[in-house]
């Protein structure tokens, strides 16, 4: 595909389907939650089931684009400055945190979601090939959250 690191073209190959009768591959491929990987530029690698269901887009559409696909406009310049920061250091302050912002979907809304990030980095490098997020739907409970503040502030 167009814009994939040539490190990465083994990626697809090995979890979709050279792994795939594997626990680890097919927990991959199958988990609820969405799994997107990116390399060190922003292009999508990797890209699971669940997160088609949860964008809209297929694997297809979204492997070889950049990661400006699910990021909302208003929120790209902050995200490319961490992102880049995070890929020329190797390190993230997120890595054990669980992160919740506004995500773009194929029909061109806003949701909520919900994720963490991992490098993926190889044995005696320091900067990582790609970072790995697991994703999920967070609206509903984002909405209560909301709500719940309503009607503590109108008390």
């Amino acid at each position: 595909m167009g814009g994939e690191a040539p490190c990465f073209a083994h990626l697809r190959e090995e979890l979709p389907f050279g792994v795939e009768g594997t626990a680890l591959g097919q927990l991959v491929c199958d988990l609820a939650d969405a799994v997107v990987i990116a390399d060190p530029a922003g292009t999508i690698v990797f890209w699971n089931r669940a997160a088609t269901t949860l964008f809209g887009w297929s694997d297809e559409q979204a492997i070889g684009r950049s990661l400006d696909l699910i990021i909302p406009e208003r929120l790209r310049d902050r995200h490319w400055a961490g992102y880049r920061r995070v890929m020329e250091t190797g390190h993230t302050e997120y890595g054990g945190r669980l992160l919740e912002v506004p995500a773009l979907h194929r029909e061109g809304n806003t949701f909520s979601i919900a994720f963490t990030v991992t490098l993926l980095t190889r044995r005696g490098e320091q900067r990582p090939d790609a970072i790995a997020a697991l994703i999920r739907d967070d609206t509903a409970r984002r909405e209560e959250l909301l709500a719940l503040r309503d009607r503590v502030a109108r008390t």
